[in-house]
């Protein structure tokens, strides 16, 4: 297999860095006076993560496209990081919340569309009971500390290399010894992350078993595909074995599908029959409007409702003012009945892997010892030629200096995909067309790459 020559590399990153440069004149004048008044220069620390002299400044974005200022326009196969899965403001969501905004926005009340959403939560994913929040992050963290109300234990199982928003207990890892240590980059932790938490790695039983053993597990929090690390997909029973090891040890199974929605209309935990007793979702349900929900069995919910005391309900460390506002509602319920439905998904998925197809074709054509990982409307390359079983090995897998010549190649070229990944998303929106330009402009790249 052909390995990427260093200096060749270096070349081809110093051409791209001055092609960006060149196109991107107005973004490169709005980032010099934006880093007198924003931490460097962006409105988040992590956008200064992106490929190039500075991030692109954005004027529009419809469906599966966005304008730069300096009237580019591209495929975007980044999609906000699933936040707009459904395609840049899709036409019913925008007039739903075009209409709730002037019925109101939030109020603190419940409105139709509260229960509306919720049943259709029901169906889609098989719990219940559903709550609202603000994000995915919050979602997780009210379910952590439910699970501690219910269980009465304090730890929390996560995967190494995992990724469920700001969550304190969720920024561990394992060190060379096995030992559950601080994840690099995490800033102002509260306390040990071994006070918190056990770290396992994904896909191993006996290291889940292990950890639960201990009897103070109060919750397993995972993914039921990895993706923030790079894709990497549950061996078969696996999933299923966790669900029965968490019952058997009295600890909460929590399962966050905001990324992995992708997979269909119910995620994984619908195309797979899996029976969390908690599940969390965010991003893409609203059309790109900032919430998040979380789902329960009726045991637990009646748990929950057995341990907590109405008088004092409100300071419990649940929620917030405006968790379950009617403008994120409305969002959500014209979202979830008309923009990502079955049918939307179909095609989404086929074109997914169309997406894929592609990327497999150009890596076996010019012998590079890649791996091209699927997950339904997903999809990604990492830079080993077998598919990854562990976080560990996804992020052992990673090539800096590699990504970041590849990303703001396909930039310059009119493609943006997943930041910190090699990865596309593909929305309702997207076209045979958008996909087949990436393939051409992902085999061109391969090609240069190849040639030193």
């Amino acid at each position: 297999m052909k390995q990427i020559n260093r200096e060749h590399l270096k070349k081809l990153m110093a051409k791209e860095e001055e092609r960006f440069l060149v196109l991107h004149p107005k973004s490169g004048a709005l980032f010099a006076e934006a880093k007198s008044v924003m931490t460097n220069g962006v409105p988040m620390s992590w956008m200064s993560k992106w490929p190039g002299a500075y991030p692109l400044f954005v004027d529009s974005a419809h469906g599966a496209y966005f304008t730069d200022v300096d009237g580019i326009k591209y495929i975007d196969l980044c999609l906000g990081d699933t936040g707009s899965m459904t395609g840049h403001s899709p036409k019913a969501t925008v007039a739903a919340i075009t209409a709730q905004m002037e019925r109101g926005i939030t109020a603190m009340l419940p409105t139709e569309d509260a229960l509306l959403v919720s049943k259709e939560l029901a169906r889609r994913f098989g719990l219940p009971k559903w709550q609202f929040t603000v994000s995915a992050t919050d979602a997780n963290r009210c379910v952590i500390r439910y699970s501690r109300l219910v269980t009465g234990k304090r730890k929390v199982i996560v995967i190494d290399a995992c990724y469920h928003g700001s969550v304190d207990e969720t920024f561990a890892t394992l060190n060379e010894k096995g030992e559950t240590v601080m994840r690099p980059g995490n800033i102002g932790a509260p306390v040990d992350l071994d006070e918190t938490t056990r770290v396992v790695e994904f896909n191993s039983l006996e290291s889940m078993e292990a950890a639960l053993k201990h009897g103070d597990v109060a919750a397993i929090l995972m993914e039921p595909a990895m993706t923030n690390i790079g894709i990497v997909l549950p061996e078969a029973g696996y999933l299923e074995a966790v669900g029965e090891l968490a019952k058997k040890y009295g600890a909460m199974w929590i399962i966050d599908e905001t990324h992995t929605i992708s997979m269909g209309a119910g995620g994984m935990t619908a195309t797979m029959g899996l029976k969390p007793d908690f599940f969390t979702i965010g991003k893409a349900i609203a059309g790109g409007l900032p919430t998040g929900t979380f789902g329960m069995t009726d045991e637990v919910a009646a748990a929950i409702m057995a341990k907590t005391d109405r008088s004092i309900i409100d300071t419990g460390g649940i929620g917030g003012t405006l968790a379950g506002n009617a403008l994120s509602l409305a969002a959500m319920r014209a979202t979830l009945t008309e923009v990502l439905t079955d049918q939307a998904f179909e095609k989404m998925i086929s074109l997914g892997q169309r997406w894929c197809d592609g990327v497999e074709a150009a890596i076996k054509d010019f012998d590079l010892p890649w791996h091209c990982s699927r997950l339904g409307a997903r999809g990604e390359y990492l830079f080993q030629s077998t598919a990854p079983r562990t976080g560990k090995e996804a992020a052992d897998a990673g090539d800096f200096e590699l990504e970041q010549y590849i990303h703001l190649r396909m930039l310059n070229d009119g493609i943006l995909i997943t930041p910190f990944h090699n990865m596309a998303l593909v929305s309702p929106e997207t076209t045979v067309a958008d996909i087949d330009a990436h393939t051409a402009a992902f085999r061109a790249m391969c090609a240069d790459l190849v040639l030193a």
